[in-house]
């Protein structure tokens, strides 16, 4: 299955089972990003969040202009901080930002239980290894990407390449098909 991609300096469609990592020096720009990367030949996406509760989500769909209807959201922080929560059946929660088992258990659900053209958005991979550490969040990038394979789904994984070493910059751009590099300026180079 062919993927459309509609972001600047990317290639017109990838691959079912591509994994595309966004490299960004801070937030704000990587809204813009995620949601065009939602908004073309989408069926259902997903977005893990570790940075944003589901409220917070929500909003940024809304300004954007999202088809809410297509979206799911994995909420990983509200029950932490002791925020109310409603499950419903677009917008669940797992106990925490390190609940790796609970985040992949939940993906999996996700592409088992819809057809299509599946994308799931992880924002963010960095907060991932904030809460957990690098190495657990490079064992999870590896387990999602087996995923997006095995569904025939791509992704989009936010990584804030400030905030890591070198090295582990180098270890997350190693297992993506295609790397997105957004500037502070909102500039976007790819190389896929």
């Amino acid at each position: 299955m062919e993927y459309t991609l509609d972001i600047d300096e990317t290639p017109p469609t990838v691959p079912g089972g591509t994994g595309v990592l966004l490299l960004h020096p801070s937030t704000g720009e990587t809204d813009r990003i995620d949601t065009e990367f939602f908004k073309t030949d989408t069926d259902k996406f997903l977005v893990v969040s570790t940075r944003t509760t589901a409220r917070e989500v929500r909003q940024k769909l809304e300004y954007y202009d999202v088809d809410e209807k297509s979206a799911e959201i994995l909420d990983t922080l509200s029950i932490e901080r002791g925020h109310s929560r409603r499950s419903s059946d677009t917008v669940h929660y797992v106990s925490a930002p390190d609940d790796i088992d609970g985040i992949l258990e939940h993906i999996e659900g996700f592409l088992d239980e819809h057809e299509g053209k599946l994308r799931v958005s992880i924002d963010s991979v960095t907060e991932l290894a904030y809460y957990a550490d690098d190495e657990a969040a490079l064992d999870a990038v590896d387990s999602i990407l087996e995923l997006l394979a095995e569904y025939d789904a791509i992704g989009l994984f936010h990584v804030s390449e400030e905030v890591h070493d070198d090295e582990i910059v180098d270890a997350f751009r190693d297992r993506f098909d295609g790397v997105i590099d957004l500037d502070a300026d909102g500039t976007v180079a790819a190389e896929f």
